[in-house]
């Protein structure tokens, strides 16, 4: 089969934010146009297809009902098995020779026709079909800096660590995400600097650099695909910019919905005190804040937190983040990471504490 183009595989509203940063940006706009899948696994992307299409950036626009093991109840009893070291390493084997087999029926398209293959966020299911089927793929980071508090594949297999990185890398008997697995070819990270692991297979590709080549013309198109209402958000950034001192808070998906709900209003609750304050949903935050929070400004939750750079009227005095990097962040006067000291109010620190955790184990 002769291989031809590329396609992203995506997970996330903010996936397809960089597809569209890495289409824009690759040496030849004029060959063959890239393909791009949908994973609805957890994210609802509502009608962002039919914005995408109407674009004409991209090929096909392709959904993948994409299953974690829960929908195999046979799968998910093997993960559950559990013994001594040998044993355990005998069912991660069986796990995921069984897991990459159930999926291969949901897989929407036969990715061995493409030349490249870009995958955010392999550590989904994905990431062990491609590996078990043997098929090369670029992993790209989930997030921005998504590396920086602590890498997930060491802290997921700590203890044993270079005898599993042989069964992933070695002998393709386990996964391993974020490219510690064979048929990785390369991990596309922000920033290599800020990642605690000299891993061979990281790759830098700058975000904020695929940002400033894009044109006015790209800028546009990227807009007019992920805000849904234009005339409603520009509304919406002029009353931040006119509203005196403005304080933006991004909630995050975290912990329990009463516990998160909990997080969010003691926030409010305390930079209201500051100014006016309005609410960015992450995509994946189940939370209805429309609803919990009348009272404020609320931005449609689909929109990539980047595309507030592109506003000149959307300069804001402070932002707000819990675990949400704000390296990409140009809009905002003040920034503001909370991390692991401000959770520790509301959760086990054991749970969040992930790098300190790795630490000792070394």
């Amino acid at each position: 089969m002769k291989k031809e183009g590329s396609v992203y595989i995506c997970h996330t509203y903010y996936h397809v934010f960089v597809a569209f940063l890495k289409e824009f940006y690759k040496e030849n706009p004029s060959a063959v146009k890239s393909d791009i899948i949908l994973s609805t696994m957890s994210t609802d992307f509502e009608n962002l297809a039919d914005r995408i299409r109407e674009s004409g950036v991209f090929g096909e626009v392709i959904f993948f009902e994409e299953k974690r093991e829960s929908y195999f109840p046979e799968v998910a009893k093997i993960k559950e098995k559990s013994g001594n070291v040998i044993t355990n390493m005998i069912y991660r084997i069986q796990f995921t020779r069984a897991f990459a087999k159930a999926e291969a029926e949901f897989v929407p398209v036969d990715l061995r026709k493409y030349e490249d293959i870009y995958v955010f966020c392999d550590a989904d299911p994905i990431g062990y079909y491609l590996n078990q089927n043997r098929i090369r793929y670029h992993a790209v980071e989930d997030g921005l800096d998504t590396l920086k508090p602590v890498v997930q594949a060491k802290f997921d297999n700590r203890g044993f660590f270079a005898l599993k990185k042989f069964f992933s890398m070695g002998l393709n008997l386990i996964f391993i995400r974020d490219g510690y697995s064979k048929y990785c070819l390369d991990m596309e990270v922000n920033d290599i600097s800020v990642i605690d692991d000299n891993f061979r297979k990281y790759k830098e590709v700058p975000r904020n650099a695929l940002i400033d080549a894009l044109s006015s013309d790209e800028r546009e198109i990227i807009i007019r695909t992920f805000v849904r209402d234009y005339d409603t958000f520009v509304k919406s950034l002029g009353d931040l910019g006119n509203s005196g001192k403005s304080i933006l808070i991004l909630t995050e998906p975290l912990c329990s919905l009463d516990v998160r709900k909990q997080i969010f209003r003691d926030l409010t609750d305390t930079y209201s005190k500051e100014g006016t304050v309005f609410i960015k949903p992450h995509p994946r935050d189940e939370l209805d804040y429309y609803e919990l929070f009348p009272e404020y400004i609320v931005f449609d939750k689909a929109i990539p937190m980047e595309i507030f750079n592109f506003f000149d009227t959307g300069t804001i005095d402070k932002i707000i983040s819990v675990y949400t990097q704000l390296g990409s962040v140009r809009f905002a006067k003040e920034k503001i990471y909370l991390g692991d000291d401000f959770m520790d109010k509301y959760e086990d620190p054991s749970v969040h504490r992930k790098k300190e955790i790795l630490d000792k184990k070394k």
